[in-house]
């Protein structure tokens, strides 16, 4: 179809028959369509019928035509209008004004018989109408309670709208238009179509919740879900093999190595001893099959892996995943999993969803994982050489090119992994110098405020800072986080904590104990904000105290309250986050079960997305190879479980992400700067001939499904 300008031009018979028309004469009149193009006012942007059966494109009997000035049309016909906003469209802020040229294209659409203004808000009625039947007063009236407007201000020229209601619409239109022009530069429209489902469904959410569990791979729980991508030779729907695991000089190892110091925590009530352990087949082991020797319920606590930045590397292998065992200080336990079906958290991921894609943010441990959480980057330490951490550098092998090939060994280890653990010349916290000079602290070290393990200093009588004479104290972080950018935009958020003003009470009180922080169970380094100077207790107690909240007093009265921020974290306590050594599968289960049962009384519920995933998967076996990214990550493979009434119900979604596409969900949804770390990881993955990583949405429904 060729496009033409307004006015129209009609052929003599046309105008015959209008003539005839009015003169009484049985002549049918064309009915046509009339509207503008607004967002600002768009001239010249091609305009369209749109197709019943082929979204976002023109109607085969449609001819197309171009708007004027004002982003005014007519068309011949009715129905659901379609208009494509090329680059040799002009954008106009104002009618008569210049004009600037459009730089990105942008596809909008408009309901049949509610065209009169065509923008980004009414290609949004548009998509939610395709998914709830194409009723127009039920898509209307939700988003217009959402965004807070009234719909006949949705519904009209809301260039002209004025106070709150001009405010609130033209926010909206900005965020949805940015979504459209990053779908509309799909090629194929069903694919455009599809990636404006996905990032419009986003906007439905008001509330998201993350829950961050610990130390758990993909396989470890969820390796034998129905549909998911779980442990091969076991789950059918593994989609790779097994790969033996291999000895430290790359050759197959005969059997597994025994569980060095026993798989069993002390103080449980079944024990597995190392010689109980020994010559275990290579391959996958159920922890907790009855019918096993070795067999440990759910609810045993099993001894702690080694899980830590350079060791990760190592056991992931270039993608290999073939040496969890060699590289393990627990060795066969690596390659131990569960029958994830015996968990409540299992029966949740089936009514909702599970992604079986999503690897770690980075390399390695809590520490890391925590902060890559919040910043999409490392903490730094200038001058670690020349500063009381200086013996906190890591010693390790390079290749040629100086890229990183394994941790240096000590002159005692051993030789074969069957003859004991691995054992390094200095596993420290901080990386070598970079080309820059930088040191990076990759494995855990103390907050430079309380509560950290490091007690205050002698001479400081606030007790409130950690003692910077220690050589795991870590310097005030001053990079940006999402913390940042979300009070940067007067949006609230929150990490709430289990245990956190208990043990703050504690750290802080003028006779620590010695024993401290046991009770309560709090693990310092999984409280990753508290690294930052903005947290400083001196200088910003009360934004410390708005944003760092305690679980046990808030949390639940929060939820129920319906004033969970719009972004909220939520961090267990050790005795209920899962972590390998202090925590069992069973009560981290039941526990965070417990806590989404509450989440879904909540008022917010109807419009909230709750993510339960893992920081890292604590040295045990996942199979799936890890994306290529950058020096920081991906690391190895962990479960995520998307629960919301927009989630597609009963879904194994496969989009590939990484723990920071929490990030990318957040930054989305609340429009926000992106940070730098995620640009670097996405431009990486697409630099080593992969792709980037997603943000839930594909998740999503743009519909409740509930």
């Amino acid at each position: 179809m060729k496009p033409h300008s307004r006015p129209v031009l009609r052929p003599l018979p046309i105008l015959l028959s209008l003539g005839l028309a009015a003169c009484g004469s049985n002549y049918a009149i064309t009915p046509s369509t009339t509207g503008q193009v607004i967002g600002s006012y768009y001239e010249n942007a091609q305009v369209c019928l749109e197709s019943a059966t082929a979204k976002l494109t023109c109607d085969s009997a449609s001819t197309a035509v171009r708007t004027v000035a004002d982003g005014s049309y007519t068309l011949d016909g009715k129905g659901a209008v379609l208009v494509t906003v090329g680059t040799d469209a002009i954008r106009h802020e104002a009618i008569g004004d210049a004009g600037t040229k459009v730089t990105q294209k942008l596809l909008l659409r408009a309901p049949a018989g509610h065209s009169a203004f065509v923008s980004a808000l009414s290609t949004e009625l548009a998509q939610v109408m395709d998914g709830n039947g194409g009723d127009f007063a039920s898509a209307s009236g939700k988003l217009a309670a959402r965004i807070g407007v009234s719909e006949a201000g949705l519904a009209s020229d809301f260039n002209k709208a004025s106070g709150d209601e001009l405010a609130k619409l033209k926010a909206e239109n900005a965020s949805v238009t940015a979504l459209i022009a990053s779908a509309s530069a799909q090629a194929a429209p069903a694919d455009a179509l599809a990636a404006l489902n996905s990032s419009l469904a986003l906007n439905n959410i008001q509330t998201i919740v993350v829950i961050y569990a610990e130390n758990r791979g993909f396989d470890n729980l969820y390796g034998l879900f129905p549909g998911a991508n779980g442990v091969p030779g076991v789950n059918p729907t593994s989609t790779s093999s097994y790969v033996p695991q291999k000895d430290i000089d790359g050759s197959t190892l005969p059997v597994l190595p025994p569980t060095w110091g026993g798989m069993t925590a002390a103080g449980q009530s079944t024990v597995i001893t190392q010689a109980q352990s020994a010559n275990l087949p290579n391959k996958p082991f159920q922890i907790d099959d009855a019918n096993s020797p070795l067999y440990l319920p759910q609810s045993v606590i099993t001894r702690d892996l080694v899980h830590r930045f350079y060791n990760n590397q190592m056991q992931i292998n270039g993608g290999a995943n073939d040496k969890f065992a060699a590289y393990s200080d627990a060795g066969g336990l690596s390659m131990g999993y569960y029958d994830g079906s015996k968990m409540q958290l299992w029966d949740i991921a089936k009514q909702y969803a599970l992604a079986d894609n999503l690897f770690i943010g980075a390399f390695g441990g809590s520490f890391l994982t925590h902060q890559y959480l919040i910043c999409a980057c490392a903490p730094t330490y200038p001058n670690a050489d020349t500063s009381v951490a200086k013996g906190s550098i890591a010693k390790i092998d390079v290749d040629a090119n100086g890229n990183f090939l394994h941790l240096t060994p000590s002159a005692t280890a051993p030789t074969t992994v069957l003859n004991g653990a691995p054992a390094y010349a200095n596993d420290g916290a901080l990386t070598p110098a970079d080309s820059t000079g930088m040191f990076y602290a990759v494995n855990t070290m103390q907050p430079p405020f309380q509560p950290s393990s490091n007690a205050p200093a002698s001479a400081d009588s606030s007790k409130l800072f950690a003692d910077t004479g220690k050589a795991n104290t870590l310097p005030p972080q001053t990079q940006t986080n999402i913390g940042d950018l979300l009070s940067g935009k007067n949006i609230d958020w929150a990490w709430y904590a289990g245990a956190w003003k208990d043990t703050t009470a504690l750290a802080t009180a003028s006779a620590r104990a010695g024993s401290f922080p046991n009770p309560p169970n709090f693990q310092f380094h999984h409280q990753p904000f508290n690294y930052f100077a903005n947290m400083d207790p001196v200088k910003a107690p009360a934004y410390r105290a708005a944003h760092l909240r305690d679980f046990d007093s808030q949390f639940l009265a929060d939820a129920s309250a319906g004033k969970l921020p719009p972004v909220t974290f939520y961090k267990p306590q050790g005795n209920l986050n899962q972590h390998a050594g202090y925590a069992s599968v069973a009560d981290g289960d039941a526990h965070i079960a417990g806590v989404i049962a509450q989440l879904k009384k909540s008022p917010q519920w109807k419009n909230m997305l709750v993510i339960v995933t893992y920081d890292e998967n604590g040295g045990f076996y996942d199979h799936a190879a890890p994306p290529k990214g950058d020096r920081w990550g991906p690391g190895t493979r962990v479960p995520a479980i998307l629960v919301s009434p927009y989630v597609k119900k009963g879904l194994v979604d496969h989009t590939q992400y990484d723990s920071a596409s929490i990030l990318r969900a957040i930054t989305h949804r609340f429009s926000l700067p992106v940070l730098d770390g995620l640009s670097t990881r996405d431009k990486a993955l697409v630099a080593n001939g992969g792709k980037p990583m997603g943000d839930f949405s594909a998740a999503l429904a743009l519909v409740p499904q509930e």
